[in-house]
């Protein structure tokens, strides 16, 4: 059987198609983040005060300040600042550059299932950023301002500097985003079939536990921050499994239907002699 050099084009084609489509969905995911970079450090000094507000909040009136130790820490602080913040700005469209490469490739029912998870994630992250945000973080900053007084004749005072403050917030605001992820991706791996509602409820004396460890890693080492991200991820937990039971009943419900709408087949016709 003759090969032919064309024959290796013709495979090689679809690869090279989806590299230059993956290459025009990478440009335009950095072409959003670069116009919303622009944007944010345009608007850093902004942005940062609002960052601020919770330990303004926090100070007795008139006595909180921020410091910077290195001349180049403010400049630097605000380029932090618009690469955090223009993430979140150009999120909505990276992430629909991301669905526009991968759904052409997944049956319409497996896009349906998928849609949900894909909506679920920016408000899912969005509420652990508020809650951040607007409790745990003027909470937590009340409880560390709360040191400061006269120690042995000598006054304790808080003089935060500008990048540890940014380094805290940025802390406190990713690990309670990223934590309340949870139950996108336990129902990932449930729509999967990974795990069922059953092993994870099984496994919910693990779960308390890793959950504690998380929320012990990923916020500052206060039993307060720790207590105010624990509480809910166990919540969210419960939630998840209550959601699991009635998508898997939903889902038990369709297979029967399945089973019974199908036709029983036509018989076998005797074997000829």
């Amino acid at each position: 059987m003759a090969f032919k050099i064309s024959d290796i084009d013709d495979t090689q084609a679809p690869l090279l198609d989806h590299l230059i489509e993956l290459r025009r969905r990478l440009m335009r995911a950095f072409a959003a983040f670069a116009v919303a970079f622009g944007v944010c450090f345009y608007f850093s000094n902004d942005i940062f005060s609002f960052l601020v507000r919770p330990l303004t909040e926090a100070f007795p009136a008139g006595q909180g300040r921020l410091i910077y130790t290195k001349l180049y820490e403010a400049f630097f602080v605000e380029v932090k600042i618009a690469i955090f913040a223009a993430f979140f700005v150009s999120f909505p469209v990276i992430a629909n550059q991301i669905w526009a490469f991968v759904a052409p490739g997944l049956y319409a029912k497996e896009k349906k299932a998928f849609l949900p998870f894909l909506i679920a994630t920016p408000v899912l992250f969005t509420m652990g950023a508020a809650m951040a945000y607007y409790v745990v973080m003027p909470t937590a900053f009340h409880f560390f301002l709360g040191f400061q007084g006269d120690k042995g004749g000598l006054k304790l005072e808080a003089l935060p500097g500008t990048g540890d403050y940014l380094a805290l917030v940025m802390q406190f605001i990713l690990a309670f985003g990223i934590s309340f992820l949870m139950p996108v991706l336990l129902m990932l791996l449930n729509r999967a079939g990974i795990i069922t509602r059953a092993q994870t409820a099984g496994a919910r004396r693990y779960a308390i536990v890793g959950i504690f460890i998380v929320a012990a890693v990923a916020t500052p080492p206060d039993v307060i921050s720790q207590l105010l991200l624990a509480i809910p991820l166990l919540l969210l937990f419960e939630g998840t499994l209550i959601v699991m039971w009635f998508t898997e009943k939903r889902d038990a419900r369709e297979k029967a239907k399945t089973d019974t709408a199908e036709p029983a087949g036509e018989p076998e016709a005797p074997a000829s002699n």
